[in-house]
């Protein structure tokens, strides 16, 4: 069954978005190099102190931290660990989420430690963003949830690699509701499976967390001995990014986005739905 949620819940979720965007501007500063990945766990720690919320990653399914610290070819659920310490020219992708009054927000995006990135490196991270963009963009009334998943899979698939090949659409971890839990029905996709159907109606109140992740090689990854850790099968580094959003009658309101959404939606011919917040 998926949560349909109220536009008194919808505010309650803003909230909680709120504080996980607080949380990626502090970790995106923190990200430098020579700090510890668990240095940027303890920044979140923070955050969610100052703003009086909850983690909704410490302790789920047994997750020992605040935040998922996936380095390079760590594709998802990197453990924030003291020993893994950036360095100039790595990537990150940063996982995080936060719950106010029992109602929860999950977001992810991939930055640069330093300087002197690979072109292929910048491109990478560009077009699993947009490609979450075009996701974003396809939560209208009347369409249905594989329209999300085709909006993200064709984006994508248009967009020339440098060097040449395609871009590894990850296969075994997608998106999915959010509400009063951290992962609820439907799951999505980010590419289209024929064999799945055209999944549930976009209606107002309907709210996913939306989420590509996208290698530069293959699409397949494996989850190292800790049980958490998923690395991509033949080295190549990986990018995500992760917004949860909310379909209102005035159309998607980017939950975890400072602005709501308004500027990337823009430019998408879309205008977002009022900050209930604002």
């Amino acid at each position: 069954m998926v949560q349909i949620k109220t536009p008194e819940q919808i505010a309650k979720m803003r909230a909680a978005g709120l504080v996980v965007a607080a949380i990626h501007a502090a970790t995106r500063e923190a990200a430098v190099p020579g700090a510890s990945t668990k240095d940027l766990d303890e920044v979140a720690r923070k955050v969610l102190a100052e703003h009086g919320a909850k983690s909704n990653f410490l302790g789920y399914g047994g997750f020992p931290a605040t935040i998922c610290t996936s380095v390079n070819d760590v594709v998802v659920h990197g453990i924030p660990s003291e020993e893994v310490v950036l360095k100039d020219g790595d990537i990150i992708s940063i996982d995080c989420g936060a719950i106010i009054d029992g109602w929860h927000g999950d977001a992810a995006y991939t930055a640069f430690v330093g300087s002197g990135h690979a072109p292929e490196l910048v491109e990478l991270s560009r077009v699993t963003e947009e490609s979450m963009w075009a996701g974003i963009a396809a939560m209208k009334q009347g369409n249905r949830l594989v329209d999300v998943s085709r909006a993200i899979e064709t984006y994508i698939r248009r967009q020339p690699k440098p060097g040449g090949g395609k871009y590894g659409i990850i296969e075994d971890y997608g998106g999915h509701g959010i509400g009063t839990e951290m992962h609820m029905d439907p799951h999505l996709l980010n590419y289209v499976d024929r064999r799945r159907g055209k999944g549930p109606k976009l209606v107002p109140g309907f709210c996913l967390a939306i989420e590509p992740m996208v290698s530069l090689g293959t699409p397949r990854t494996e989850v190292l001995s800790d049980d958490w850790t998923v690395i991509t099968t033949d080295g190549t580094w990986s990018s995500h990014w992760e917004h949860s959003v909310a379909l209102t009658p005035q159309g998607p309101l980017v939950l975890t986005a400072p602005d709501g959404g308004r500027a990337k939606l823009a430019e998408h011919g879309i205008q977002a739905a009022p900050d209930p917040l604002a």
